[in-house]
């Protein structure tokens, strides 16, 4: 994996899952549901649950603490547009979000992962909060194709539609 050196505004990386996704190295069930100059918001590819969704920064960030100051000031409010979104489309118990960034135990892409968290799987994995991430991780499972568009559908009429940078 090549890494950014602190400080450092790089472009895509190749080989950066959250990259491929952006670029269409790799292919991202749904589509962009939402993008900014400085921020992209896509349904997650883990085994999080349909409608979790990844706010991520559009070009390869580390750490938190590189964000430029427009990336932060835009990641707050938008972090809760689109958990409202969520929270609308989906009818959850509670949105979990939190901040994911480690490949291999090395710092990655950072995303903040919004999950709409249901009593249902709750129940299914007798457990919440980061143990219930944890559980649902372990499965592997992925939600359907189908289901996974016809939600970014819905959160994209929440959103507004993806917009080309």
């Amino acid at each position: 994996m090549v890494e950014a050196r602190w400080g450092e505004e790089p472009g895509p990386v190749r080989g950066c899952l959250a990259c491929d996704l952006m670029t269409g190295d790799t292919p991202l069930p749904g589509g962009t549901v939402l993008r900014t100059d400085a921020w992209a918001v896509e349904h997650c590819v883990g085994p999080f649950g349909l409608g979790t969704v990844v706010v991520k920064p559009t070009r390869h960030v580390l750490h938190v603490a590189e964000l430029t100051a427009a990336e932060s000031a835009e990641l707050g409010p938008l972090l809760q547009r689109v958990s409202a979104a969520v929270t609308t489309v989906m009818d959850p118990e509670q949105v979990y979000v939190c901040l994911w960034s480690h490949v291999g135990g090395a710092p990655g892409h950072i995303h903040f992962v919004v999950q709409p968290v249901t009593r249902a799987n709750m129940d299914r994995f007798d457990t919440y909060g980061p143990a219930l991430q944890l559980a649902m991780g372990e499965t592997g499972e992925l939600p359907p194709v189908p289901d996974v568009e016809r939600v970014c559908d819905r959160l994209r009429d929440h959103l507004g539609p993806a917009t080309d940078t």
